[in-house]
């Protein structure tokens, strides 16, 4: 399969307005997205269809490959959505595990030790030692 990496002039010049429209669309003027999501995709792969060349369509194989592309993307993202969200469930259950227990939570330079008395659950778990909240990711040490 041969691919020419040479554009004409006027392709060259549509395909950078193209880019320049989409970038205003999806950045509105504020900063550009450093990663682009399925949503972002679809947007291209739309514009692709809509400005190709007549005479010379896009291959069925060509299509079902970024279609194939697009359905993995979904779904990846799909389960980096839903793994964030079991990490979420983990973490507030090993917070309420320690509820109790003596732990010692760096703080900065120094450690607090003491009892586990209250725990907030959440995405981001927090548990009370010695009348403070701390992160569970600052808890260093547990005990019975």
């Amino acid at each position: 399969m041969d691919i020419n990496l040479r554009m004409n002039q006027t392709d060259a010049s549509l395909t950078r307005l193209q880019v320049d429209a989409l970038n205003k669309e999806l950045g509105g003027g504020k900063a550009y997205k450093a990663d682009l999501d399925k949503d972002d995709f679809l947007k291209i792969l739309i514009t692709q269809l809509q400005h190709q060349d007549p005479t010379n369509p896009m291959q069925d194989k060509e299509f079902i490959a970024q279609m194939a592309q697009f359905s993995s993307l979904e779904q990846m993202t799909n389960m980096a959505t839903s793994f964030g969200k079991l990490s979420g469930v983990l973490n507030s259950s090993e917070a309420q595990s320690l509820l109790g227990h003596t732990v010692e939570v760096l703080d900065g330079e120094r450690a607090v030790y003491g009892k586990v008395s209250q725990v907030v659950r959440g995405e981001f778990p927090l548990v009370m030692v010695n009348g403070s909240f701390y992160d569970l990711d600052q808890v260093s040490k547990v005990e019975e």
